[in-house]
């Protein structure tokens, strides 16, 4: 694969739930390492609120407008995951430093569109942007789909519809040659909201389906069952925009299902990684998941990558034969089983033994990988590692406190393989206004999980 290398990459970073009464920020990290800020936050951009969770973010226009030379990649937006409101971010007028462009309030959402809790935006063909929804205003599940005109950013209304719903949202793919599009569940926002409740288990609160919408019609049309509590997050298509077939990760259940398009036109999933649970003493349960937080796929659909958050863990699966991942890389970097810390493993499928704790340029690395984001060609595997403020401050209290990082590996694209690049570390610990917690990657060009070819 080819692509030009990164030079800057965009990274929200949370303040939510650390004690820390600022507000959010989108940071623009130098990443090219002849210059001499490598590695370093060279602007903040802070939102105008507190308590926002600024969380994933999305593009005006991406690969799915190309040819349309009207439309300009200048505009990030940025949906805030608990206060329901909208950022659009002006990357336009200069990449390095970007600017407020407008905020689309909170209650535009509930009363436009009876929805709350953003988190996943993409642009479409027709110019316009298209933000998955958890649920309603009032907390309870519900998935659904926000509308914005990609000119005015105003809010158009819903994309959906009819009357069937699916009971709760997070992450989607389309694939308009197979007139289809995929959401996925994480959970009922009031519930998961404040933290993991094991109690919440065993009574629907978190999700277990992918669910399939007719892309044409707006309309839902059919559930596919990947187990209960599964909660299936990140879901990602093969790139090549003929397929009919990609991958979930489910968290809880800790399992990667290929989904697939049936002889009889319609959608199913089969389980085709399942990362054991481990037997620990020391924890919140007997049995620790591994906790498949993040998925990605390269832009030749030749690799998929995935954190195990929990576990500690990034892993790489050759996926030449789609049904048969192969495991061919993994590097372990943190997480909750370390050699000296709180938990004792008892029994593990897996390992020989716990693996030692991780440092780097000798700060030792609080938390577990999480979001991930890989170069165009295939060479570079970014890792943050926050998940979401609450459930950061309930399993890696030290992460709130010391901050999350950013690290990078270098990936064989020939044989496969994870090795850490022991040069980069951004430690967001070092922030101005104190340790924050940085999430999602994004590249000004588009990359691997922003662009969707049509």
């Amino acid at each position: 694969m080819k692509g030009p290398r990164e030079e800057i990459v965009y990274v929200p970073c949370i303040y939510r739930n650390t004690g820390r009464k600022k507000p959010d920020f989108l940071a623009t990290v130098d990443v090219n390492p002849k210059s001499p800020h490598y590695c370093q936050v060279i602007h903040r951009l802070p939102m105008p609120n507190l308590g926002d969770e600024l969380h994933h973010s999305g593009w005006n226009t991406c690969s799915s407008c190309f040819g349309d030379a009207t439309k300009k990649r200048n505009r990030l937006i940025l949906p805030s995951l608990i206060s329901s409101r909208i950022y659009v971010v002006d990357v336009g007028t200069d990449l390095r430093a970007p600017r407020l462009f407008k905020v689309i309030n909170s209650e535009d959402v509930f009363w436009k569109c009876n929805l709350g809790y953003p988190h996943t935006s993409h642009c479409l063909g027709s110019g316009e942007i298209m933000i998955s929804a958890l649920g309603d205003p009032a907390g309870s599940g519900k998935g659904g789909f926000i509308l914005l005109d990609g000119e005015t950013f105003e809010i158009k209304g819903n994309w959906e519809k009819g009357d069937k719903t699916p009971p709760m949202g997070y992450d989607f793919w389309y694939q308009p040659r197979h007139n289809v599009l995929i959401s996925t569940e994480w959970g009922i926002p009031k519930f998961l909201g404040y933290g993991f409740d094991p109690n919440d288990l065993k009574k629907g609160r978190y999700g277990c389906h992918l669910n399939v919408w007719d892309w044409t019609a707006h309309t839902y049309i059919q559930a596919i069952d990947v187990g209960e509590d599964a909660a299936p997050l990140e879901i990602r298509f093969l790139h090549n925009p003929d397929a009919a077939e990609g991958y979930v990760g489910c968290t809880i259940s800790s399992a990667i299902h290929r989904f697939y398009k049936t002889e009889q036109g319609n959608w199913a999933a089969e389980k085709v990684i399942q990362i054991p649970s481990k037997k620990v003493e020391g924890w919140l349960l007997p049995d620790m998941p591994g906790f498949i937080t993040d998925i990605l796929i390269s832009l030749d659909d030749r690799f998929l990558y995935f954190s195990n958050w929990l576990h500690g863990d990034i892993r790489q699966y050759d996926i030449s034969d789609t049904r048969k991942p192969k495991l061919v890389g993994q590097v372990f970097v943190g997480g909750s089983i370390t050699k000296g810390g709180p938990v004792t493993v008892r029994r593990d499928e897996e390992l020989q033994s716990q693996p030692d704790p991780f440092f780097i340029k000798g700060k030792r690395v609080p938390g577990g990988p999480q979001m991930i984001q890989l170069s165009l060609d295939g060479k570079r595997l970014y890792v943050t590692t926050s998940l979401y403020s609450a459930w950061d401050r309930q399993f890696y209290p030290d992460l709130v406190e010391d901050g999350s990082v950013m690290l990078q590996l270098d990936v064989d694209t020939e044989q496969g393989g994870l090795t850490v690049n022991e040069s980069f570390l951004v430690d967001f610990g070092k922030e101005p206004d104190g340790p924050c917690l940085a999430h999602e990657i994004r590249y000004p060009g588009g990359d691997c999980t922003s662009d969707i070819w049509v």
